[in-house]
This record gives structure tokens, C-alpha cells and sequence, in this order.
């Protein structure tokens, strides 16, 4: 190497190295030493009108807009997952089946050793680390992020924990969780978090989350139920509120709310529906809720076996199908907004005649999204409930499978990925590394 190429080029570029290492471990005590100085290209994803797009940088002068369909998955655990190893094992099984989004929790509330938030402001900086780790470990495997940042549920402590929170610091509520929606202190409580979580930096990759691309979303709250307000004005408030603080400090980034999508009673005519009377007493308005101006895409759920355990196969089968085309049709033709089933869970362990019906029920969900996508309508995917790797069971639950250990399950799985690409790509357009290379025309 000649003398003049090291003064020129490799001696400035060195130098800046070292300066910008050495300020950066001076200005942040947290940064973890695994520092990534390369990560995949991605863009954020936008929503117009009812499709969700993705404007990708090609370089200093290009950029092209594309639209972005949802083949995705939840798996709740990610941050606490047994080992690092894990989640990588997770991410790249799933992008090798083009699977393109994960839900998982932002969220871990009250004492143990793996919660995220320990009391109010105060945080667990190992299990932070985990989660800065799963985010850089999607974007390594072309994958986006729904984070969700709270439970309705007192399952990894909820609003529950919020609740006990306030009145341990002396606050005069009841002891129901409902004032977690209601009471000034405890939506102090979650204002701080949010805030904590969406201005942080990763350790590992130096990327403020606000500035994450390979997040797609975020979720207020998983499965909002407001039980002593049926007409579902609390519940309402508190979505307006909190999607506009979420916006607030993120332009960026998508906000949906997390609702499972019953009607509420003020929708008289969509109450059959919903898989029972009893959905339409939960606080909860598919319509109202979905409709606030801070929400940018519907969410909805479907628990068929959950929700309608005296049905059979055949009447879960035509539930489904209604429940699928009365939400895009209201998100095409009211919301104006795409609708993601974020989640779609199916017993492995429920047979009719028979003959296990996950196959089934995934098929139906996954032809009623690609039927949308082909006319160009607002369903914008579906997400399933939930992906293990091997020996977790203690993280499983009935609706749980390992999809690359079901031929049948990751063969629809991959189809369905393939053919919401096929819409706008051909195979020649792909990467030869692409799971879907040389399978769409």
C-alpha cells in the first residue's frame, strides 16, 4: 500500500473512527460494547389510504415506494427468551417461511427478574439490553416489529400492576384495573414509560427506537377491555389521548390500538357479528376505536375455538369468514384504513370428526387476506398466534406451534407469503436468496 493512499484515504478514516467511538462511550454510560456498524437498509412503513408502503433508499439518489402486505407472527417471550441464540434461531426460520412482521411484548411490569419496568421510572437495564437485541436481530432478517407496551391482562403485570402501583403511592382508587384508563396518575405512569421506551438508544446498534425502521408499529395495549364502561367512552378517551403522546414523540412510527374487534352496543346492526352477546360488554368499539385520528391501521383478533368452544367445525368455519369480511369491509368502506388481524389463533388440539382443523382455519384466513390484496382492498394481513422454537414449551400454549416442524402448516405459511409478493413482483424481480425465488411467476 503506497504511503500517499494512507495520508489520503485510510489514516482521516481511522481517525474519525476513533473520535466518533470515544465520544460516543462518553456520551452514553449504557452503550454495550457489541457495537453493530452495519445493518440492513429498510424503510419505515407509511399507510395511504388503505394500503400500508414501505419507501425504500436505494442509494444516495434513488428510492422506490412499495406496497406491503402482512405475513406475520407473534411471539410474545422475545426479550426473555431462554438465550440470545434463540432469538436468532426464531428470526431467520421465520424469514426463510417470508414472514415479514413480529408482535411481540414491549413490556414487563412490576418485580421479578426479567421485568422491563420494576416500579414506575424505574427499569431493568439487562432485560432492556434484550430487547434492544431482538430489535437489531429482525432488522438483520428483513423483519418488522409490532411492540406492544402494555397488557390488558394482569399476565406480565398489565394495567393491574399500574393500578396497585397508584395505590401503594397513596392514590384514592378502587382496586378494580379499570382506573388505569381513567386516573391522571396512573396514565402518568404510562406516559413515562412510553416515553422511556421510545426515546432509548440501543445498546447495540446506537439506533434511538423513534428512529428504528424495523419497527413497524406500535401497540398501545394488548386486548383493551374496559368492563364498567360499556358504552365505551372511557376506553375512547384514553386511545385519543394516548396516540396522540405516542405521536407526539414519533413521527416515524405506525400506532395502532390492540383491539380484538367486537362491536360495541351503539352498533346495533353488527351485533351478530360478534361470537356472542357477551363481546359487545367490554368497553370496546371496533368502529369507534379504530376511527380516532392518532390510530393508523385496525387491529382485530380471532379466537374462534376461544370464543365459540360449543360450535363446531363448520359453524367456527362461516364465523370466521363473516368476521374477516365485515372487518375490511368496514375498514375499506368506514375506517379508510388497512385492518391487520394481529392475531389468529387455532387449537392444535381440537379435532372435528376427526381431523385437526388448523389447516383449515388458516386457510380461509389466509385466501380472505389475499383475495383483499388482489382487488387492492384494506385487508392488510394476518399475524399467527404464536411461533415457538424447539424445547420452549414453558412458553407455550394450546394455539402454539413449531411451523417448521408441520410440512403442511409451513408450506401454507410460505405459500402465503409468495403469493401476496406475486401480486407486484415476479420471480426474476427477486433476490435469488428470497424463500420465494423461482415460486410466483
Amino acid at each position: 500500500m503506497n504511503s500517499g493512499y494512507r495520508e489520503k484515504y485510510l489514516y482521516p478514516f481511522i481517525g474519525i473512527t476513533v473520535t466518533a467511538t470515544i465520544l460516543y462511550f462518553s456520551f452514553d454510560q449504557h452503550f454495550d460494547f457489541t457495537l453493530v456498524l452495519w445493518q440492513k437498509n429498510m424503510g419505515f412503513v407509511a399507510v395511504e389510504s388503505t394500503h400500508f408502503t414501505v419507501t425504500d433508499v436505494h442509494d444516495l439518489h434513488t428510492s422506490s415506494k412499495s406496497t406491503l402486505y402482512v405475513n406475520g407472527w407473534n411471539s410474545y417471550w422475545l426479550f426473555e427468551a431462554p438465550s440470545r441464540d434463540t432469538v436468532s434461531r426464531l428470526f431467520k426460520k421465520a424469514s426463510q417461511l417470508g414472514l415479514n412482521v413480529c408482535r411481540t411484548w414491549a413490556f414487563s411490569d412490576g418485580p421479578g427478574p426479567n421485568s422491563l419496568q420494576i416500579s414506575p421510572g424505574v427499569f431493568n437495564q439487562k432485560a432492556l439490553k434484550e430487547l434492544d437485541y431482538e430489535i437489531v436481530e429482525a432488522r438483520k432478517n428483513g423483519i418488522r416489529l409490532i411492540l406492544s407496551l402494555v397488557n390488558n391482562l394482569s399476565v406480565f403485570g398489565g394495567k393491574e400492576q399500574y393500578v396497585k402501583w397508584a395505590q401503594e403511592a397513596g392514590v384514592n382508587i378502587s382496586s378494580s384495573p379499570d382506573p388505569f384508563f381513567s386516573d391522571s396518575t396512573i396514565k402518568g405512569y404510562y406516559k413515562a414509560y412510553i416515553k422511556a421506551i421510545i426515546t432509548r438508544k440501543n445498546s447495540l446498534s446506537g439506533v434511538r427506537y423513534s428512529e428504528e425502521p424495523a419497527i413497524f408499529a406500535w401497540e398501545l395495549i394488548n386486548e383493551p377491555r374496559c368492563d364498567s364502561n360499556s358504552s365505551s367512552s372511557i376506553l375512547q378517551a384514553w386511545i385519543t389521548e394516548m396516540a396522540a403522546y405516542i405521536k407526539s414523540l414519533d413521527q416515524n412510527h405506525l400506532v395502532t390500538v390492540g383491539l380484538e374487534g367486537f362491536y360495541g352496543p351503539t352498533v346495533v346492526e353488527k351485533s351478530e357479528v360478534n361470537p356472542g352477546e357477551w363481546a359487545a360488554l367490554f368497553g370496546t368499539d371496533f368502529i369507534q376505536n379504530s376511527a380516532i385520528d392518532g390510530i393508523d391501521f385496525a387491529s382485530v383478533h380471532l379466537y374462534p375455538d376461544s370464543w365459540m368452544p360449543l360450535s363446531n367445525d363448520t359453524e367456527k368455519m362461516n364465523f370466521v369468514s363473516k368476521w374477516m369480511d365485515s372487518h375490511i369491509s368496514d375498514a375499506e368502506n368506514i375506517l379508510k384504513k388497512p385492518v391487520v388481524f394481529t392475531e389468529v389463533g387455532c387449537r392444535a388440539d381440537v379435532k372435528d370428526q376427526g381431523v385437526y382443523n388448523r389447516k383449515s382455519m388458516f386457510t380461509v384466513v389466509y385466501d380472505k387476506i389475499f383475495e383483499s390484496a388482489r382487488k387492492g382492498q384494506a385487508g392488510g394481513g394476518a399475524m399467527i398466534w404464536q411461533l415457538l422454537v424447539e424445547d420452549m414449551n414453558e412458553y407455550g400454549d394450546p394455539f402454539s406451534l413449531v411451523a417448521w416442524n408441520e410440512p403442511t402448516t409451513s408450506q401454507l405459511i410460505l405459500k402465503q407469503s409468495c403469493r401476496l409478493q406475486s401480486i407486484f413482483w415476479k420471480s426474476k424481480d427477486l433476490e435469488r436468496n428470497d424463500p420465494c425465488y423461482g415460486l410466483v411467476p
